[in-house]
């Protein structure tokens, strides 16, 4: 299971269409310092049940997931970001 941080900010582009492109998210590590990270690819999940995650995190068809590429520590490393819709609210799972 991976550890889920429940507040994060995230810089994102909406398309004309409703969609959301993740570019950027900023989480404070444990020396309560800002840490940013640019994403270099990502792509959507889409299911239209309510499921859990392999992270341990519930979601519903409301609530969309993208599996995005960022670089840590010169590797890249493979991270989800939740935003859930109603709550206009993102969420991590790293």
């Amino acid at each position: 299971m991976s550890r889920v941080i429940d507040k994060v900010d995230v810089i994102c582009e909406y398309k004309a269409d409703g969609s959301i492109i993740p570019m950027r998210f900023r989480l404070m590590n444990d020396d309560g310092v800002f840490e940013a990270y640019t994403i270099k690819g990502y792509r959507q999940l889409f299911r239209k049940d309510v499921y859990t995650t392999h992270d341990g995190v519930t979601v519903c068809s409301r609530d969309r997931v993208y599996e995005c590429r960022v670089v840590i520590l010169d590797m890249y490393r493979t991270v989800r970001l939740y935003f859930n819709c109603d709550k206009n609210s993102w969420r991590i799972a790293i």
